[in-house]
């Protein structure tokens, strides 16, 4: 471990607090992409069922727009869920809890509020 690293490596306690928040927020996220996905599912299906001219049903601009919004709020959670497996890989590794943009050490309070987070408060502000 590099000296640059050093302070920022999480106690045992730290680590096993935070290898439970980023399952629980896994297990969230999972869930979420699950729900989302029956959610779209069920709206491709029900527009399936009715006319495909958008233009001329008071409806088919409302459908088309759920279906993005839906698709959008899936296409989140499946990348939030990326970065928690990213955030488990650093954990791992004993990166985690350290800026990927300048080195210094990530706050614990940032961490326990954003368990995948990858940079400090300075840098996410774009103050650095």
């Amino acid at each position: 471990m590099t000296e640059r690293h050093r302070d920022a490596v999480l106690s045992p306690s730290e680590q096993a607090t935070m290898r439970e928040l980023l399952d629980a927020d896994c297990r969230k996220t999972t869930a979420r992409v699950a729900m989302l996905g029956r959610d779209r599912d069920e709206i491709v299906e029900s527009s399936a069922l009715t006319a495909p001219d958008d233009e001329h049903d008071p409806e088919g601009t409302s459908t088309a727009f759920e279906r993005a919004h839906v698709q959008a709020l899936l296409d989140q959670a499946r990348t939030h869920l990326a970065d928690l497996d990213l955030a488990f890989e650093r954990l791992r590794d004993g990166t985690y809890g350290i800026c990927a943009r300048c080195g210094r050490p990530v706050a614990l309070e940032r961490l326990m509020v954003l368990p995948a987070t990858k940079t400090c408060v300075v840098c996410a502000s774009g103050r650095r």
